[in-house]
């Protein structure tokens, strides 16, 4: 069986365009041409398009991408090891990127005040700082930023680490949860939930049920924090956002 290039364009989600492009500079010359001189793409076609995109989705560019595909000594099994490497290295990079980028969202609000060397290593490679401005005009004015700050300032790089920890342990556990398929008013879901809250209590600011369902609101609404627990997994910020109001309307509040 062949296909079409606008079928192929079709199953890949690329253009038309695109592929008359590789075939003219060589990447993914079609086996077959109709009578009409049409392209028709063949399985083994296929399969190399599809290594091209992985390459591609990886950043190579596309003279690398064929050295790489017609190396005579290569085993396309080795291809496709290489890939799922780069492609797992890529996503838990990402991963860490929207923890740290969480962590750099809150630490203005935390009022954190360490050094430089510090607080990179505790956030990973983002500076708290990116979001410094944000977070004081839209939190500045409030109790809870105050007392945040108050808090924070007496915080060790062994605090900051010690709860970061428990964030993480947080974080696997409602993960799993969610994976299982437990309802957000599970009343396992509404203890994670509560857990959350008093989280917050402990290390930042008072949280009342009120304001924590002012958070978990926050939480699908703005794109940034979804990004973060969704991260965890699929759904993750919507099923925490719907736990926290079950947990709210639990403690009748």
């Amino acid at each position: 069986m062949s296909f079409s290039v606008g079928q192929v364009a079709g199953f890949a989600g690329i253009t038309v365009r695109t592929l008359h492009h590789y075939d003219e500079i060589g990447l993914l010359v079609p086996s077959e041409r109709t009578y009409a001189g049409h392209r028709r793409y063949a399985d083994a076609d296929l399969d190399r398009l599809q290594q091209i995109l992985f390459y591609r989705e990886l950043g190579f560019p596309l003279d690398e991408v064929a050295a790489l595909l017609d190396d005579p000594g290569a085993d396309p099994r080795a291809h496709l090891r290489r890939q799922h490497e780069l492609l797992t290295a890529r996503i838990e990079r990402l991963s860490r990127m929207a923890a740290a980028v969480e962590h750099a969202m809150e630490a203005r609000t935390m009022g954190i005040d360490l050094t430089p060397e510090e607080r990179f290593e505790v956030f990973g490679d983002h500076d708290p700082e990116q979001y410094a401005e944000e977070t004081e005009r839209r939190w500045g004015t409030t109790e809870a930023y105050a007392e945040s700050r108050r808090r924070t300032a007496r915080y060790t790089k062994a605090d900051w680490q010690r709860m970061r920890a428990e964030s993480d342990d947080w974080n696997a556990r409602y993960a799993t949860l969610v994976a299982d398929g437990v309802p957000p008013a599970d009343p396992a879901a509404m203890d994670l939930a509560e857990e959350h809250r008093r989280h917050i209590g402990r290390w930042f600011y008072e949280c009342p049920y009120p304001t924590h369902r002012c958070l978990g609101e926050m939480y699908v609404a703005d794109d940034r924090f979804t990004a973060h627990y969704d991260a965890l997994g699929p759904g993750v910020a919507a099923h925490l956002n719907a736990a926290i109001a079950a947990n709210a309307d639990r403690h009748g509040a």
